[in-house]
């Protein structure tokens, strides 16, 4: 399999669950600004959306969407327990997390990032992000993980979107509960694997 992926960037969530699967995964560099990959291949021709992750299988089928690559990477590995199984309650749980996390958190931090975009735009996605990480601080207060007592690939998912806190004046140490977790998933040796294959961490 081929990971596509721009350091530091939601990529980060299936590398890390790459890595806690013990699953072969050959990493290529992307440029999103250049839409170039390390190798000179022009990304939009591989994902015409020019956005990472990007993950191609061996046998040539190919999926584009962070959510959905941390959830066929998990069900690779169905020993690892990342996810919870088909058909069952939990499963529906995650996806409900994936999905908050995608249109709630990860979304709102979108037009931090963007450089054109009117303050007062920013104005209203950082209110927006206050809110939805109050709701999850609120929930990680009573228990160590989104489902529980279990990782999964939606805490994966939820810790790479904290660490973009830093780079817009975000400061989740507002909410200890979420500074408590985003330390100690930190320190999962395979996050630890992952941010040193992407130079995040040394």
């Amino acid at each position: 399999m081929k990971l596509y992926y721009s350091p530091g960037a939601c990529s980060l969530s299936p590398h890390i669950i790459a890595c806690e699967a013990e699953l072969p995964v050959e990493l290529i560099k992307v440029d999103l600004t250049s839409k170039l990959t390390e190798t000179d291949e022009d990304f939009k021709q591989l994902n015409p959306n020019g956005y990472v992750p990007l993950l191609i299988l061996d046998d040539g089928n190919s999926l584009t969407e962070g959510p959905a690559i941390v959830q066929y990477l998990a069900d690779q590995a169905p020993d690892k327990k990342l996810i919870p199984p088909a058909g069952t309650f939990e499963r529906y749980q995650l996806q409900q997390w994936l999905n908050f996390i995608s249109t709630e958190i990860h979304k709102s931090f979108s037009p931090l990032f963007n450089p054109v975009a009117p303050e007062a735009a920013k104005e209203l996605a950082t209110d927006i992000l206050m809110k939805r990480l109050e709701t999850v601080a609120e929930h990680l207060s009573s228990q160590p993980y989104l489902l529980g007592e279990h990782y999964s690939v939606a805490d994966a998912y939820l810790f790479v979107t904290l660490s973009w806190g830093q780079y817009v004046n975000i400061d989740i140490s507002h909410w200890p509960a979420l500074a408590r977790y985003a330390d100690k998933i930190s320190e999962r040796p395979a996050v630890q694997k992952a941010m040193k294959a992407e130079g995040l961490i040394e």
